[in-house]
Parts: structure tokens; C-alpha cells; sequence
């Protein structure tokens, strides 16, 4: 469940700072299950303000509770700051390049939306580009979404056998070549009788996307096994 959702005791309370609770709100026009949330809670505040423990028994009193929302409500604040060192950290790591990022095998069958990886995320949403080797008869489709820092590319892999170690290389107009990812082949490859199954793979290079002209899908110890114009 996404950070915005765990909100909505806090902002009927009245306990979200103001940068907090503008965001709340615009996320709040979209989403229509917080809205019913809120106008369930919407006399919980009320409610609160006139409760007092019964004969003196103890009890948390409104303010206890407005202040324990308080506490859980800053404890989403630094997970949320910690998700986003995350996210920058990981951002580093791409730029840096030549690293496997993920990868995951596919059903050629399977239905386009069943996602549940980056790479078929990105193969599904991003500008696609297909070839196929007449000699190799290796087949791939790459996908890539321009970034500030680079782009962000995913390969759809068939028709390969191994072992191999394979490179995804994005290639510039000045001729400048950068490694988005690599990957080992195991013996009986990916797409191709008795393992019919794609190997989908995502990486990202910080090249910009207007500047890249192809990628090459190479053999570590030379040769290439497919080239992909873009």
C-alpha cells in the first residue's frame, strides 16, 4: 500500500503538517477509496474531543491517541525519507553502468498485462524496437524510457542457446559504446525448442536516448548475436 493511503486518520485529525496535507488532498481527488475513508471518518474527530475515561478508570484519553496518530504519522515521515535515499542510491548505481539490474523468464504465452517485473513493466509501457538475426536467429525486442540521468532499457530475449555470457550494449551516434547489462546463457538457452521460455533483462546506461542509435546484444569473447536498430 503506498504511503499516501496511511494518511487519512492523520489528515481527519487534523495532524498532517501543511506540505503534508496539500499532498494528501491532491491525492486524495484520485483516489476513490481514501475519499470513502474519509467521509466514514469524518466525525472521528468530534467523537474524540467529548470521550473521557469512565469513573476515573484509566484509559487513553483523545489527547493520547491524537498523540500516538502523532508518533506513528513521523514514523512515516523518516520511512518515506528512507525509501527515497533508496531510490537516489539506486538511481547512482545505474549511472555507474554495467550492472544487472533484474532479470526474470517469461512465458511467450502468457497475457501482456501479467507484469510483475521492471523489465516486463518497461517492455509493456516503454518505445519498443524489435529485430531478428538471419545467421543467429537470435530475436529481441528493446524498450526505453529517457530519464534525466540516462535511459532506462529493457531486452525481451528468444532464440538463444548457451552457455554464453551476454552483454546488452547501447550504442551512440559518436560511436561511443556503454554496457546496460549483462547476463550468463545456461546450456539450454532462452526461447528455443525445450526451453520456450524469453529471458527478459533491464539495465540502464547514461546515455540519453536521442543520442543512441542501436543496441547490441554481444558474446563476451566476441562476436555478436544481435543488433537492434532504434
Amino acid at each position: 500500500m503506498s504511503v499516501e493511503h496511511t494518511d487519512v486518520g492523520a489528515y481527519v485529525l487534523g495532524l498532517l503538517e501543511e506540505d503534508d496535507r496539500r499532498a494528501f488532498e491532491e491525492h486524495l481527488t484520485g483516489c476513490a477509496s481514501c475519499g470513502s475513508e474519509v467521509e466514514s471518518l469524518g466525525g472521528m474527530r468530534t467523537l474524540l474531543t467529548g470521550v473521557a475515561p469512565i469513573d476515573g478508570a484509566s484509559g487513553a484519553s483523545p489527547e493520547g491517541v491524537t498523540d500516538l496518530l502523532s508518533r506513528r504519522r513521523q514514523a512515516a515521515r523518516r520511512r518515506r525519507r528512507g525509501t527515497l535515499l533508496i531510490g537516489v542510491a539506486a538511481g547512482a548505481a545505474i549511472v555507474a553502468g554495467g550492472v544487472t539490474i533484474g532479470a526474470v523468464l517469461t512465458n511467450p504465452s502468457a497475457p501482456a498485462h501479467n507484469h510483475g517485473s521492471p523489465a516486463a513493466d518497461l517492455l509493456a509501457s516503454g518505445e519498443r524496437h524489435s529485430a531478428t538475426d538471419p545467421v543467429t536467429h537470435a530475436s529481441g525486442t528493446v524498450a526505453t524510457d529517457g530519464r534525466p540521468w540516462g535511459t532506462m532499457v529493457a531486452l525481451d530475449l528468444a532464440g538463444v542457446r548457451g552457455p554464453l555470457t551476454c552483454r546488452l550494449v547501447a550504442v551512440t551516434r559518436s560511436g561511443q559504446r556503454s554496457v546496460v547489462t549483462e547476463w550468463a546463457v545456461p546450456p539450454k538457452g532462452y526461447g528455443v525448442p525445450g526451453a520456450p521460455a524469453h529471458l527478459q533483462v533491464h539495465g540502464g546506461t547514461a546515455a540519453q536516448r536521442s543520442q543512441i542509435v542501436r543496441f547490441d546484444v554481444s558474446i563476451e569473447n566476441g562476436g555478436t548475436l544481435l543488433r537492434i536498430p532504434v
